[in-house]
């Protein structure tokens, strides 16, 4: 396979000579008389190795591998030196050549140091890959559904890791917009730097700023110490704010200046500190909605919102549902050391039918409670909390609502039927027992008292 190689040289018989080798040994040769002029090439994907001078006028040989380690770390550079310089190529090699090859050498050299060169760059190649694929799996296996919903989701965040694009996540509570947050955080080049999230509504608006941006000693009473702050903390990651609705008036004017300028000042301090800081934020309100009515300001607005993100409830990816139960199940039964170990397709159908106004969110608290429930291996109806299985159609009653379902009944009839039913059915699992049947549905022993009066229901009935 043929390979390209650079060779930087302000001297023409020196660019000769190694041109004649490299192409003998089955090379492609790009040739630069500084490394001004190397600049230009050094970007080129299909570079291999890079052969430079030490002593060259303008950029050295020196500056240009710092150059090449920092644009081009993937890329092993060859310094050329003679004797009295050997010094400086070790150095050389601190700064992050590769190898050196001293004046005069024979071809061989040139070959040998080039083929060793080569082999680096293969292995730096497979490491990038397999760190990408490491990084992949690490943050995709966060995002779980099958669906066509939650794929589309996968490829949004997937279209917009790679950059430092700003991106605003909007969606209802519950639906994992910080889990996008991370996801995004972890697919992207920034992996590997600080993961770095603020609550814009959990923390008071007085202590919000000192927050983000730290605070330097003396700033105010009892700051006896500089404490740096989020975004200090985040340099060079991702800084995650969440409910950023919520962020106070005074806050969004400083926030702007730091997405506009890239720079900002602890708290009591005159000093500009430049910060490189991925932004994403989240928010569940309208925030078109908040700048209407003077609650957020437009160009903040568009500096966070370069591109957008919605967290889709879980109603609209239903046949997710008995995955993200099972994924849920693992991790809490490791966590809590429970051996329960699957849902009966009894539990798994209820679950289904209801409609998660909590989402995701309220699904895992579900699967947590009902493992606190659950006396066996495998989680079934009874062990739901009950809120969830009144919530849902009972077994044998009617499909999920649909407006042709009414016939000639009224909304306020429908529900009484699937309310009886739900009733009917925890009656009938505990036996007759109200209080135990008022814990299953979630309401007090009084209140299912009254609704069984209302629906006129015959505790003798459904005993019998």
């Amino acid at each position: 396979m043929k390979r390209t190689v650079l060779v930087v040289d302000d001297e023409q018989n020196m660019q000769a000579v190694m041109r004649m080798v490299l192409e003998g040994a089955g090379h492609e040769v790009l040739v630069a008389d500084s490394g001004e002029a190397a600049l230009a090439h050094i970007q080129n994907p299909n570079l291999d190795v890079v052969l430079s001078d030490l002593k060259m006028p303008g950029m050295g040989g020196e500056a240009f591998v710092i150059r090449c380690r920092k644009d081009r770390p993937d890329v092993p550079v060859i310094i050329v030196t003679a004797h009295g310089t050997i010094r400086s190529a070790v150095k050389s090699i601190h700064d992050g050549a590769a190898d050196y090859l001293t004046k005069p050498f024979e071809p061989e050299q040139v070959e040998i140091a080039v083929h060793n060169a080569i082999k680096l760059r293969d292995i730096l190649r497979e490491n990038a890959q397999l760190k990408a694929a490491v990084s992949e799996s690490r943050g995709t296996k966060r995002l779980v559904g099958e669906s066509r919903v939650a794929q589309q989701l996968l490829e949004e965040i997937r279209r917009v890791a790679p950059y430092k694009t700003g991106v605003l996540i909007t969606g209802e509570s519950g639906t994992g917009k910080e889990l996008v947050a991370r996801t995004i955080h972890e697919l992207s080049p920034r992996h590997e730097r600080s993961w770095v999230a603020i609550n814009c509504s959990a923390i008071p608006r007085d202590l919000m700023e000192s927050e983000l941006f730290g605070y330097v000693k003396g700033a105010f009473t009892g700051a006896s110490q500089n404490r740096p702050g989020r975004l200090e903390q985040a340099q060079g990651g991702t800084l995650f704010l969440d409910e950023i609705g919520d962020l106070d008036a005074s806050l969004q004017a400083k926030l702007l200046r730091v997405l506009q300028e890239r720079e900002f000042s602890p708290v009591g301090s005159n000093q500009l500190r430049t910060v490189d800081v991925r932004f994403i934020a989240a928010t569940n309100r309208d925030l078109k909605e908040y700048v209407r009515e003077g609650k957020f300001r437009e160009d903040l607005l568009y500096r966070l919102d370069v591109y957008s993100i919605v967290a889709p409830p879980l109603r609209t990816r239903h046949e997710d549902i008995p995955l993200l139960a099972q994924t849920f199940l693992r991790e809490l039964a490791t966590e809590m050391d429970k051996k329960v170990t699957a849902f009966t397709p009894a539990a798994l159908e209820v679950l289904e039918r209801y409609g998660w106004p909590g989402n995701v969110r309220e699904l895992r608290n579900t699967v947590e409670r009902s493992l606190l429930s659950c006396r066996g291996q495998t989680i079934d109806v009874e062990d739901l909390p009950g809120a969830i299985a009144a919530g849902s159609v009972p077994a044998g009653g009617a499909e999920r609502f649909s407006l042709n379902k009414l016939g000639e009944k009224n909304l306020d009839h429908w529900l009484e039927e699937v309310e009886r039913g739900a009733i009917l059915e925890a009656l009938s699992q505990c036996k007759g027992v109200q209080a135990h049947a008022a814990k299953r549905l979630g309401v007090t022993e009084r209140s299912l008292w009254h609704r069984i009066k209302k629906l006129n229901i015959q505790i003798n009935r459904v005993v019998n």
